[in-house]
């Protein structure tokens, strides 16, 4: 009688962890902003029973979203209500919250913003001409000085 024995494998799959350091150079991000983002609720680590933060995959394009949106001048109290609303995935059942809870100071906040920098992007757009409009120019004369050969 031969008896069949099974063997019940147990895979326990180890979550990659990164530390602070490594999302640092990951991101071109010094580790002072990471701590500041992490202050301002903008980044959520994980934490090691020994207190060390523990940055997930994840965290990566997070902390280079936040980094870039400080960069363009959006302050950090609109960056975490921005984030909120990007995370909402209404096939996992989350829907955008209906009721008026302090959303009409939020929206204000947001159109006084996007004024802000829909002002700069025309700023920037016109010196962007100007600067190629100058630079065709000086081509254009430098190719009319040019020597033709000696």
């Amino acid at each position: 009688m031969a008896s069949t024995v099974k063997s019940l494998i147990h895979v326990r799959v180890k979550e990659r962890f990164m530390r602070i350091g490594e999302l640092s150079r990951r991101t071109q991000i010094p580790i002072r902003m990471l701590r500041y983002y992490e202050e301002r609720g903008l980044l959520t680590p994980q934490r090691a029973p020994s207190g060390y933060r523990h940055y997930q995959e994840a965290d990566v394009e997070q902390a280079t979203l936040v980094s870039s949106l400080v960069r363009s001048g959006l302050p950090t109290r609109l960056i975490l209500p921005l984030l909120r609303g990007k995370q909402l995935n209404p096939m996992d059942g989350d829907e955008p919250d209906d009721g008026d809870d302090g959303d009409d100071d939020l929206v204000a906040l947001f159109a006084a913003e996007f004024a802000r920098l829909d002002s700069q992007v025309k700023c920037l757009s016109f010196s962007r001409n100007a600067v190629q409009q100058h630079l065709q120019r000086l081509r254009a004369t430098r190719v009319r000085h040019t020597p033709t050969g000696t």
